[in-house]
């Protein structure tokens, strides 16, 4: 089962490609309005897709009600499962729409759900997104200078507006082209028609884009907030092979998350927001690959048991030793001339267990006397008494 790629509206779902891209899942309690707003109902969401297909990424927008975000992490906190990625994307909504889209092709390759979840920031930088303007003088997500703002005033003034991956805002004038900075690569062009006609967009822009594919859609309702203005058209452009999003997502380099094991590309977990360590401390923090047991510490294991085999101190092998000087003296199995013998056991034989830790008894020298009884050692004599005595 893929990894599940789930958005906070329908307005961010963008109609597949090919019969082979996976549906997203629209959290209906996410939406504003009476049906929205429950966080029972969050719970209950999730927690289903959780049990369907074992690892969610949720895609909502950066600029979302905080409210709603409050809400899903609420949720992944009462739910405590590891297994839920809170993706937030800065790009408009129109933008956002297509980086999910690319997300749910992605999904049924063989990425890991970490590397997965990591992939929305690379991709996010290969996505060119923007719109043409009636009015800037209300927008604050790309820098607006005092001319430009002056001239949106006039009436019947368009601007075109590059907000990501590097913003730009020029001022049109006639059908010439926009200008806007163009993708090195091929293109596909999503553009959503609002208060402006979408012909400058499908035409001058498509032709110096040299994109492939123009394909329309409906303008999400929260692109009005963004933008600061209903006069507009809003445009995305992205990659459109696959194949391509494969080979570039595959190409970087893996890491391991040294706090919940999944893997990633990039600097930090999108599940569970861990900051990769440093190059020379990844090597000390790194856990083991297995995941820790259910109701176990992370990142501690259980002390390994103590071997239960006879005998307990006289069976136990030596290490090795280093200096070949020492080897003979090491040796158990024989030992050295002029070594005292081991204690013997009770049976005779070699002392085992707890016998072998007693110290041998040595045999008396030959000069002893015979045993006398114990004699109490001289005392010392009494001080002598003074010959003037007190009075």
């Amino acid at each position: 089962m893929p990894t599940a790629v789930a958005v906070t509206s329908p307005e961010l779902v963008l109609p597949s490609p090919d019969r082979h891209t996976p549906p997203a899942a629209i959290l209906q309690s996410a939406e504003p309005g009476e049906r929205g707003g429950s966080l029972d109902r969050t719970l209950a969401e999730i927690h289903t897709l959780v049990e369907q297909h074992g690892h969610v990424l949720v895609v909502h927008p950066a600029a979302a009600p905080p409210a709603l975000v409050h809400r899903l992490h609420a949720a992944r906190a009462a739910l405590e499962t590891d297994r839920l990625a809170l993706v937030g994307v800065d790009l408009p909504p129109l933008g956002t729409a297509l980086l999910a889209l690319q997300l749910r092709q992605l999904s049924i390759c063989d990425f890991s759900p970490g590397v997965l979840a990591s992939a929305a920031r690379l991709l996010a930088h290969y996505l060119h997104a923007g719109a043409v303007l009636g009015s800037v003088a209300r927008l604050d997500q790309v820098p607006v200078g005092l001319k430009a703002h002056a001239k949106s005033w006039l009436p019947g003034s368009q601007f075109a507006v590059l907000a990501r991956p590097e913003p730009q805002l020029v001022r049109l004038s006639g059908d010439q082209d926009p200008g806007l900075k163009a993708p090195g690569f091929p293109t596909r062009l999503v553009v959503a028609e609002g208060g402006l006609p979408a012909e400058r967009v499908t035409g001058a822009l498509a032709r110096a884009w040299h994109v492939r594919e123009v394909t329309p859609t409906k303008l999400p309702a929260a692109s009005a907030d963004w933008w600061g203005t209903s006069k507009l058209t809003e445009f995305a452009a992205a990659i459109p092979d696959i194949s391509v999003l494969y080979q570039l997502v595959s190409s970087v380099r893996r890491e391991e998350c040294h706090w919940c094991g999944l893997e990633l590309i990039g600097d930090r977990c999108a599940f569970c927001a861990a900051p990769l360590p440093p190059p020379g401390e990844r090597g000390r923090r790194a856990l083991p690959a297995t995941r820790p047991a259910p109701g176990r510490l992370r990142g501690r294991e259980p002390a390994p048991a103590l071997a239960r085999t006879a005998p307990a101190a006289a069976g136990r092998a030596l290490p090795a030793a280093r200096d070949p000087r020492l080897a003979p003296a090491l040796d158990t199995g024989a030992a050295p001339p002029g070594a005292p013998q081991a204690p013997a056991g009770p049976t005779g034989g070699p002392a085992t267990g707890v016998h072998a830790l007693r110290p041998a008894q040595r045999e008396a020298p030959a000069d002893w006397g015979p045993h006398r009884p114990y004699e109490d050692p001289p005392q010392p004599p009494p001080p002598p008494r003074s010959r003037n005595p007190r009075p």
